[in-house]
Parts: C-alpha cells; structure tokens; sequence
C-alpha cells in the first residue's frame, strides 16, 4: 500500500481508486469543508476553527487524558484550571494547521505570506557560508509541516521523516499536500539511512526530537521538571552529514492570524560531547522554543511513557 519511488529519493504516495468507496465518503466530506474554508478570509475561519477544536477536546477523552498527564509531568505548578484552559487552548491551535495546509495546497504561499514572520533566518544564511549543511530540530508542534513548504516555495530543498497514517487515504491527503512544492518525505519504516543520504546532499533535513523510542540507546534525561527517554541522535547525525543543528518552531496566533517562525543559533556544542549531554542539550532545546507558547505543542503525543525501572507508566495511572 504504502510506495517508495526510491528509498533515497523519498516517498511518492499514490492515488489509489478505493479511495472512492463509500468506507472514505466521510472523510472527502470533510475535506470539502477544508476547501471551502481555505478561501475564506483568516479573520472569519479562523474563530470558528479554533472553537471547533475546543469543542472536539472536549470530547476527545483519551487524547485530553494524555496532555493532562503529560503537563501533570512537565507542568506541576499549574493549578487544574490553569491545566485545563492550557488544554482548551491547544485544541483551538490544533484545528488550524488543517485549513492552512488546504490553504497553501489549492492557493500557493501568496495569501499566507503576508502573516508570516521569520525570526532568525540570518542564522541559516551564516551556517551556509560555512559551506555545512542544515538539520533542522523541531518539536511537535501543530504547525511542523508549514514552514518546510514554505522554505520549499521558495526552491530549498527540504527533507522530512514521517510515520504513516492508519487510514490510507488521509495518508495519501497529507503527504501529498507536503509534497506540494517539492522536497522528499522519508518513511520511519524504511530507517534514517535514506534521510541521511537526503541531508548529505544539500537537503535541509527537519528531524522530530521528542518522540519516546524506549530505552535502547535513549538516555533519561530531564525533561520540563519531569525527565524522559531521548535518543541522543544528533551528535552523531551532526557528524555524518557535517551538519548544524539548528532548533525552530511555529507558532499560529489565531487571535491576531500571524504565523511566527523561530530559530535559533546551531546546537555547536554538540560536537565531541558524550550522549547523556547530547540528550540533555536536545531537551533544553525544546524547552526554550515550547515555554513561551506551550499551547503550540503537541501535548497528546505519549513521549514520556518509558519510565526508569520500577516506575509505573504514566498513562496507565489510575489516578490521573
């Protein structure tokens, strides 16, 4: 089902006439939704959006579960109505990239360009004069597919790593609309060696730092006033693909409809330090893009359930 043109060269997904069987009617519904909204000005779609993701939050129990565990975690100085107004807020920011993907697909980057705004782009221009090639660090957050179309607009390579969708015409959706300017996406089944390749050749790679891949070559380091299982990769990504590691993140104010991209200067100290420091850097690096706008990360993802031993997974407590 799922197709690589070349592992190299990155996934091609493929229209496949099933996709047009009643089982996925519901589905084109709603992308017809998206369609429609795409072309409505940010300053009318954008409130209705943000309180229909408040409205699914509110019952998207297992997924509202999983972010107050986590902010229980990371946030244990937030009282429970602060929390949950945490929450709510990121719902209303996760409906958003949905209607802005549909946005650039059908209507390219002219009409969103105007709410963009860089921050730091100096710094690639100052990696590239160094003749290195870029890995971009970028957490979670709602919008991480944005800012890689845009920079392929513009002609950049861009490089991507992804997991499938289980539904396969959402898969086919998605990857297609990141494919929409160019670039490759690499499929975690098939490793890191095809997006290594990608980076090597001048491709601005963007790698996901905070997924949970267990305990095997992870370290436990802190993580927000908890601690969590990170792979401490990119010192040795940085190396093979005589690469600087540049941190970013997106944020989306739907309240004023600006899109703000920050970056930050490369992670240099990462050449030559041991693993529980690389780890560790690669937190901290989160943690200053995520704390200024928390609600802008992907609190429903389970990235601390690999817990030292003895301890219980978080998200099989029964009290929280």
């Amino acid at each position: 089902m799922h197709q690589e043109k070349n592992k190299n060269e990155g996934f091609i997904p493929r229209f496949q006439k099933s996709f047009l069987y009643p089982r996925y009617w519901l589905i084109w519904f709603s992308i017809m939704l998206l369609i429609v909204s795409a072309y409505i000005p940010a300053r009318i779609r954008d409130p209705f959006w943000a309180s229909l993701g408040r409205l699914v939050g509110k019952f998207a129990k297992g997924a509202r579960r999983r972010a107050r565990i986590n902010l229980c975690y990371c946030m244990p100085q937030l009282d429970e109505k602060k929390r949950e107004k945490l929450i709510d807020d990121m719902f209303a920011a996760a409906a958003q990239p949905m209607v802005m993907l549909a946005e650039l697909y059908l209507r390219g980057t002219k009409s969103l360009c105007s709410r963009v705004h860089w921050h730091g782009r100096e710094i690639w221009d100052d990696v590239q004069k160094q003749e290195r090639n870029i890995i971009l660090l970028v957490p979670h957050g709602w919008m991480i597919d944005i800012p890689f179309m845009l920079l392929a607009a513009e002609g950049k390579p861009v490089a991507g790593m992804f997991h499938h969708q289980r539904n396969s015409l959402i898969d086919y959706l998605w990857n297609r609309t990141r494919l929409r300017f160019g670039g490759r996406i690499h499929s975690r089944e098939e490793g890191i060696k095809p997006f290594i390749s990608s980076v090597r050749q001048g491709f601005w790679g963007g790698y996901l730092p905070d997924e949970d891949y267990g305990t095997d070559q992870s370290e436990f380091v802190d993580f927000f006033a908890t601690y969590k299982a990170t792979l401490p990769t990119l010192g040795r990504l940085m190396k093979i693909c005589n690469a600087a590691i540049v941190p970013m993140f997106s944020v989306y104010d739907y309240n004023k409809h600006r899109f703000d991209i920050y970056i930050r200067p490369p992670m240099d100290d990462l050449t030559g330090a041991d693993d529980a420091y690389v780890a560790r850097r690669v937190n901290e690096e989160i943690e200053t893009l995520i704390t200024p706008n928390p609600e802008h990360y992907a609190w429903i993802l389970k990235f601390i359930k690999t817990r030292k031993h003895g301890e219980i997974q978080p998200y099989l407590r029964k009290d929280l």
